[in-house]
């Protein structure tokens, strides 16, 4: 079954890391689905901020081991993509 756009990217990816990208190589960071391509991530990007999408990096994150008084609990795995811009492009992310 094919994905539809709106379900690859889940949310924005915004911490400090990712702010200097921004500004410096015109990256932005996003969470998106685990069994996600960079092909599906590139057109869902592409459509949803009307941008070109020069490369994506795609990385898997381990979730953390929680622990409470009792047990541990283990947070889920997801999945992060970098996205580079093409130059003089820019994504309006509200937080700046």
């Amino acid at each position: 079954m094919k994905k539809q756009v709106f379900e690859v990217i889940k949310s924005s990816h915004v911490t400090e890391k990712v702010s200097d990208l921004t500004s410096a190589s015109n990256q932005y960071a996003f969470k998106v689905k685990k069994d996600s391509s960079k092909r599906e991530i590139k057109k869902a990007v592409e459509e949803t901020f009307s941008v070109t999408v020069e490369k994506v990096t795609v990385i898997k994150v381990k979730g953390k081991v929680k622990r409470s008084k009792y047990r541990a609990k283990k947070r889920s795995d997801w999945k992060k993509a970098y996205v580079r811009l093409a130059e003089g492009q820019a994504i309006e992310t509200g937080i700046e």
